[in-house]
């Protein structure tokens, strides 16, 4: 990039036809580069540790990668959810044929709620842990955190969110308004 940025700047003083805000503009980003991570809007987004992750002895090491991938973990708590707590966080997923199982795996022990933050922490999480089915994420993601700890597309270890707007209502649902501008809607 910064070979492009000498190549207009040459470019231009040998046409004499600039600016000098725009000489200035070309100069700063040839010499500063590109915004710098912490310049970044930082974003947030829930990260869970499901009861097979604590129960397998996961946590330090999802907590290593986290941390190891630049993620800060601003908020945490490890809570055990009743079927009450898992229908309305899982609401979209309750006539799926699947929910009654998934009711039963996230009840079966404790979770460890985090809530990350980074610029671009939704789409940097889902990628940090790898696809639903932890048997394809061995294969095609072999990295992933659901390849490390996931056996399935049920017991998969770890939950992310999947858009600022889910982030905005899982955070919520646990921590309630930490997010600035978002309201907490009624039927969470």
């Amino acid at each position: 990039m910064r070979e492009a940025a000498k190549l207009v700047v040459s470019r231009v003083l040998a046409m004499r036809k600039i600016s000098v805000s725009a000489l200035h503009l070309v100069l700063l980003f040839l010499f500063a580069g590109s915004p710098s991570h912490a310049a970044m809007e930082k974003e947030k987004t829930l990260a869970m540790i499901k009861p097979d992750g604590l129960s397998l002895n996961y946590t330090d090491k999802i907590r290593k990668v986290i941390l190891e991938s630049g993620f800060d973990i601003i908020r945490e708590m490890m809570v055990r959810l009743d079927a009450g707590n898992v229908t309305q966080f899982y609401a979209e997923h309750s006539k799926k044929s699947f929910f009654p199982n998934l009711v039963v795996y996230m009840t079966s022990g404790p979770v460890l709620i985090m809530v990350l933050e980074k610029p671009n922490a939704i789409s940097d999480w889902r990628a940090l842990i790898g696809p639903t089915d932890s048997r394809k994420a061995k294969v095609s993601h072999p990295n992933s955190i659901r390849a490390m700890c996931g056996l399935d597309s049920a017991k998969n270890c770890v939950h992310g969110s999947d858009s600022p707007q889910s982030a905005a209502r899982e955070i919520s649902f646990f921590f309630g308004d930490i997010l600035p501008g978002f309201v907490k809607h009624d039927e969470l």
